[in-house]
């Protein structure tokens, strides 16, 4: 059994969406911390202590007294929903001996009715939020992640090509129905709860039949080709159970039974 935090956590979520807790707004320009400070305050409230957050850092927050970490994302709504942009970690549900918890948070797209007018801060109310083990989106969890670069490329030879990826995974939203709308916890099906908590779903994940291991980009042609193996574990299942507090809604989580085919997107983020 894995005892965790995440259950204190998803209570204190409940209750500030509960009580009206509004995501505040930096600036229109910087939306990358509107939902992760509405998050900072939960942990606060629950005297949680962690090592600060900040960009370029993975996951968002580290938690000191338990060996876990929280990833934020926060999702405008209606917007782009089905997956999100990683610029520097793939999903993983254990990073540098944590286990990594990923919130996501949708909040209305158009501020206009929640501003205050007279200090111009927009504020908006938490749609539907999701937090799920890092193992739901991903179970690889022996990938490194590295940058990479080549020296010689242009006319003089004098360019270096730096190999910077990005990760697009979809968000629970997408792999699964019953979530829109209300506030679920997914967990690995050996996590143990207590009597708060009602099981709403049981979820199951099959890993496919090949990975890929390696891809190559023809820098004549910009076209991208991957390179594949037969996955050794394919067909594997890892299954997780969807709870909500007891005085929630039990309306039923279920996977989405035909397969996600995530939507093309250049990188360029939101």
């Amino acid at each position: 059994m894995i005892k965790t935090s995440c259950l204190d956590v998803f209570e204190q979520c409940v209750t500030a969406v509960s009580a009206g807790e509004l995501v505040e707004s930096i600036s229109a320009k910087d939306k990358e911390f509107h939902f992760q400070n509405w998050f900072e305050r939960r942990l606060q409230n629950l005297t949680l202590h962690f090592e600060g957050s900040g960009r370029n850092t993975y996951p968002d927050f580290c938690l000191v007294e338990y060996s876990e970490g929280y990833e934020i994302k926060g999702l405008a709504w209606p917007g782009r929903q089905r997956d999100y942009d990683s610029n520097s970690q793939v999903p993983t549900g254990y990073h540098n001996g944590r286990q990594i918890y990923y919130v996501f948070g949708r909040y209305p797209a158009d501020l206009t009715p929640y501003s205050d007018h007279v200090s111009g801060q927009r504020k908006y109310p938490v749609v539907d939020l999701v937090i799920c083990h890092g193992d739901f989106l991903n179970a690889d969890n022996q990938y490194v992640h590295k940058n990479k670069s080549v020296k010689g490329f242009g006319t003089y030879g004098d360019i270096m090509i730096r190999d910077r990826k990005m990760y697009v995974a979809p968000t629970p939203f997408a792999v699964t129905e019953g979530t829109t709308g209300l506030m679920t916890m997914i967990l690995p099906e050996h996590t143990e709860v207590d009597s708060r908590f009602r099981e709403v779903g049981r979820l199951c994940r099959i890993e496919a039949e090949e990975l890929i291991v390696g891809y190559t980009f023809d820098l004549r042609t910009n076209e991208i080709r991957a390179e594949q193996v037969i996955n050794p574990h394919a067909g594997t299942e890892h299954r997780f159970v969807a709870y909500r507090l007891s005085n929630q809604s039990m309306k039923p989580v279920s996977m989405i039974e035909q397969g996600v085919i995530l939507e093309e997107h250049d990188g360029s983020g939101e």
